[in-house]
């Protein structure tokens, strides 16, 4: 009984030195990761643009001057004061709480889409490596229909039959991205499970589970990340255009590309108006392009500086 109990402690502490081992692990590479990431100029850039961004965003509440939605007849199309930052629009709302207020469904749209097909692809991926051979074709059949359609077309399409709003936003964009990523996932796992160390774990008696969690999930990771945030300055610019055609969000909802369809129709008199909505997508397009690349570098064995 002794015998067994001392068992018993040996196991329990091996267990916790090699969960403190595994930790170290981990903490020593995001230093790392952070060390390195600080040295690239333009990934700490992006990654500014991107915190300014969505703070803006989340606390737009507390930075506003004034009722984004509140209709005022008497500065209609007001130059830029010290009363209104940017001016106001057409029916005389502030376009400057009207542009922080507009930030927060470019970004909704943009996480919950691309969140959304991630974890879609993520799954898809997986059964298409993992499964059966007629299963990977049908898979890949859907994934190449999907993508045979002109993206604009096939968003105009089904906006047209649900109606304009954000969750048919929403919806377009994730059932549009998922064979994306479901396809990098496939090529990724298909080439882990021909790798003579999987085919080691297997040997040793591992499951699919451990293998997926512990061989194929972190090794996908790091090209899905930067998929991802090189696609949210895309998914700003597909909600802003259906914005500005009048199939997004409706009114009076703030949004950049409503904004940007007023100032379009008023840029003779308003400029500020399009120069207001302009800016943040154009600086959200840098700040998430600049993080994409910084990451691909990080990522890339070929790119990569260990310094």
């Amino acid at each position: 009984m002794h015998s067994s109990i001392r068992e018993s402690g040996k196991s329990s502490d091996m267990v916790s030195v090699e969960a403190i081992h595994t930790e170290a692990v981990y903490t020593g590479a995001f230093r790392t990761f952070l060390r390195q990431f600080s040295k690239n100029p333009l990934g700490m850039l992006g990654v500014v643009l991107v915190i300014l961004i969505a703070a803006s965003a989340i606390f737009a509440p507390l930075i506003i001057t004034h009722d984004p939605i509140r209709i005022m007849v008497g500065p209609r199309l007001a130059a830029p004061s010290l009363d209104f930052l940017l001016g106001t629009d057409q029916l005389g709302r502030d376009t400057f709480s009207r542009t922080i207020m507009g930030g927060r469904i470019p970004l909704l749209v943009a996480f919950a889409s691309l969140g959304s097909a991630l974890a879609i692809g993520v799954v898809l991926g997986l059964t298409a490596a993992f499964g059966p051979r007629w299963l990977d074709n049908l898979l890949l059949l859907f994934f190449d229909t999907i993508r045979s359609f002109p993206g604009i077309i096939f968003a105009l399409a089904i906006i047209a039959l649900l109606g304009p709003s954000l969750a048919s936003i929403i919806f377009v964009i994730a059932i549009t991205s998922v064979p994306i990523y479901a396809r990098v996932v496939r090529t990724q796992a298909q080439a882990l499970c021909s790798s003579e160390y999987i085919a080691a774990e297997r040997s040793m008696g591992a499951g699919t589970t451990r293998i997926l969690g512990v061989h194929v999930l972190p090794n996908v990771i790091g090209p899905l990340l930067i998929l991802v945030s090189m696609d949210v300055p895309a998914v700003i610019a597909w909600e802003a255009g259906l914005s500005f055609l009048g199939m997004g969000v409706r009114p009076p909802t703030p949004d950049w590309g409503a904004i940007l369809n007023d100032g379009y129709s008023y840029i003779n008199q308003t400029p500020w108006l399009v120069i207001a909505s302009g800016i943040p997508i154009v600086l959200a397009t840098l700040g998430f392009t600049f993080l994409g690349e910084a990451l691909r570098d990080m990522f890339d064995p070929k790119l990569r500086k260990d310094l």
